[in-house]
Parts: C-alpha cells; structure tokens; sequence
C-alpha cells in the first residue's frame, strides 16, 4: 500500500467526505459520514468532530497534514476564509489559503472560495465547486458546467477562472417534485434507471426553438397538464420535470452567453447528474468533454502544493 501524505476533506453543509491520499494522489481510504456537516456540529466543536472521523488515521500515521475545502470555510463553519476574486487561478487560490494547528501537531489548510462580482445582480460565490475547475485542468479556454443543487457555469480563459453563474436548478427541481401541487413526484425506486422517455420530453421541450420554451415558469405547470391531457402519466414526473428544468438551465446558460452552438463544453461533478447533463448538451449542439474522475482532489492538492511553495 503506498504510504499516506495526506487527509483531504470535502466537508459540507450537511456531511463530511474524507480522504487518506499517498503522495502520488491514490487514494487509500475513505471515510464518510452524513452526520459530519458542519450543521451538525455543536458549539464550534469542529476539530473533535475531525477527530472523531479520522483519529484513528492520525494514530496510524501521525500528524499528516489535512486539506480542507467546502463550506467548513464559510462563516458557519470552523475558519471564515474570504473568496478569491475572479479573475483568479492556481495562485490566487494558493494565496487565499489559512492555515491552523491542531492539538496534535498536524496543520490543515482551508482553501478560499471564490467570488464573481461582475455578477448581477449581486456578486455570485462558490465554496468547493473551484477545486473541481482547478482538477479539470485550467490549460486551455473553454467553459465548463458544475452539475448540483446549484449548478455553476464557468469560463476559464488564460489559465484563469474567469468568471462563472450559478443555476438554482436542483433545488428547485427537489422543490417542485418534494413539495408542490403541480409537480409532486412519486417516490424513485432505490436503484432503478430513469425513465428516459420521459427526461427526454421534459428536455426536447426546453430545448425546442418554440418560444414557449422560454417561458420557465409557465412550462413548469405542464406537468400538471400533461397529467390533466393524458400524455403524462405519474410515474412519468420525477423525470420530465428532471428533462424539462435541465434543459431550461441549459436554454438560460446559452442566452446569457455561456456557449454558442457547435462549442465543445467540460461536465465535471456529480456522476449521476452528469449523465443528464451529457444527455440534453446534444440538443443544443454541443460536445461533451467529460472531466477526470476525482477533479476536486486534484485541484485540492495543486493549490495546496502552490500554497507550500
């Protein structure tokens, strides 16, 4: 087994992913606990937290250094690190980290998030979604999209993120589908596919040169009378509001400029959503260039190892 390095952790609002990664980048254990996010623990107790997911790594291996990324960085979480502006690359990131010493000698590093305040109307923020950018790799010009709860488009240019939007799209599709009277879904079977037909006709809609697909907020009650008309049926939901909000965020992204037809894009993220993603890029002519697996560990440890520099 190659030897330890480093403890890298994704630690999030509602749960904490660690990693125990060798020097060459292999990962040689997990740990994951979906009571660890930061929203769970009490009265700033962040590092008995990390001890309690990882000690035992520190006992076996001694203080290794830990990279920390995500929303432990945020005001609710143990460290505030201010975002970087865009503009922004490996260096800007590197020198935006903050280092602590923990009780047992080891230093974690939390790394900025960054801020787009060209925005409008506010400046727009990610926390996490940066070190997925810096993995996918920044070598050339291209944009690239971040599926999610909040989904992000990014630009990178010059070796830079240049600049990105965030898409509410998740959150809004876990609302329509959990809690309203015109989109409330059935429950998915753990482990079944999706109901393709019915992704696609949510998509094709909303990728359709129809006029009508522009209007976001009436399109959404075609699921109710796709029911009421006899073309949806209710197991059919979960995936035409999927198809149908999907493709919206891509019909938003390409009028606010984020591509053109005929362009090539990156999908780098959530492996389950990047499969839909992947599906409706065809549908506005695009190209799919698919991000590495593991893109955020490997854009922790460049900006890390430029942050030790």
């Amino acid at each position: 087994m190659p030897r330890p390095t480093s403890i890298i952790l994704d630690w999030g609002t509602s749960s904490l992913r660690a990693m125990l990664v060798s020097e060459d980048g292999e990962t040689t254990d997990t740990r994951e606990t979906s009571s660890g996010g930061i929203q769970f623990v009490k009265d700033g107790a962040f590092e008995a937290a990390l001890m309690e997911a990882v000690g035992a790594w520190f006992s076996a291996h001694g203080p290794l250094p830990v990279l920390a990324s995500g929303m432990i960085t945020s005001r609710n979480g143990w460290i505030e690190v201010p975002y970087v502006d865009t503009p922004g690359g490996i260096s800007e990131l590197a020198a935006g980290t903050r280092k602590l010493t923990l009780g047992n000698g080891a230093v974690i590093t939390f790394l900025p998030g960054m801020r787009n305040p060209a925005a409008r109307p506010f400046p727009d923020v990610m926390r996490g979604e940066e070190t997925q950018i810096v993995g996918f790799g920044l070598d050339k010009n291209r944009t690239l999209v971040l599926p999610g709860t909040h989904s992000k488009w990014a630009r990178i240019e010059a070796g830079r993120i240049a600049g990105f939007q965030t898409y509410a799209t998740g959150e809004v599709f876990a609302l329509l589908t959990k809690h309203s009277f015109i989109a409330k879904a059935q429950d998915p079977v753990p482990g079944a596919e999706p109901n393709w037909s019915a992704f696609d006709r949510g998509a094709e809609f909303a990728a359709s040169e129809g006029i009508a697909a522009d209007a976001f907020l009436s399109a959404i009650f075609s699921a109710r009378t796709g029911i009421l008309d006899g073309k949806l049926k209710p197991e059919d939901i979960l995936d035409y509001v999927s198809g149908l909000v999907i493709g919206s965020e891509f019909r938003q992204a390409r009028a606010t400029g984020w591509f053109k037809p005929g362009d090539a894009i990156g999908i780098v993220g959530n492996n389950i959503l990047n499969s839909r993603y992947g599906r409706i890029a065809p549908l506005f002519d695009l190209t799919v260039e698919a991000g590495p697996e593991n893109a955020a560990k490997r854009g922790i440890m460049l900006i890390a190892a430029a942050a030790a520099e």
